[in-house]
């Protein structure tokens, strides 16, 4: 006689693993998202005048269409950063955070509150002129690390706190 059948629990569904309730997820500030697409700017129109002034002088008038190479890969990618910044949002949970991301792959990190060891807070030069700021959560299995890019600096700090609170919290029993 062959090994017993496994019995394994109801499986459960793609869209069963993504359910948290709507009002428990927060999104991102949308100066990241103003931030990242004034780089993108920032960026692509000097390279789209260079297109267009070597493909000038190499090939004369029809040249200049090699503009539009530079200019369709900015729109695109204008598109790109708005769906990435809408797909970016955490959830707190009386037991552990959620962070979820992704586009094409979307990604859940559920975060434990008694694992985590450190609360970082961060910003650059441009996140500060901008008003954003980023929240690392090292834990102690690099594993399970998330972060939490584009916080208004009121949130990040109000999310740093509670999340060192809850950390402490949690860390006693252990």
């Amino acid at each position: 006689m062959g090994p017993a059948p496994l019995d394994l629990p109801d499986t459960v569904s793609m869209p069963d693993l993504w359910r948290v309730p709507p009002q428990a997820w927060r999104g991102l500030s949308p100066q990241l998202r103003r931030l990242r697409r004034l780089l993108l700017a920032a960026g692509a129109l000097p390279a789209a005048a260079l297109a267009a002034l070597v493909g000038g002088t190499l090939l004369g008038p029809p040249g200049l269409l090699a503009a539009l190479a530079p200019l369709g890969a900015a729109v695109w990618a204008w598109h790109a950063i708005g769906r990435a910044w809408d797909a970016w949002r955490y959830a707190e949970r009386d037991d552990d955070l959620l962070v979820q991301h992704g586009v094409l792959v979307r990604r859940l990190a559920v975060v434990p509150y008694g694992r985590m060891q450190l609360v970082d807070v961060t910003a650059g030069p441009l996140a500060r002129r901008f008003g954003v700021a980023q929240v690392r959560l090292h834990t102690a299995a690099a594993t399970t690390d998330a972060v939490i890019p584009g916080l208004a600096p009121a949130e990040a700090a109000r999310l740093r706190d509670a999340l060192a609170e809850r950390g402490r919290d949690r860390a006693v029993g252990l």
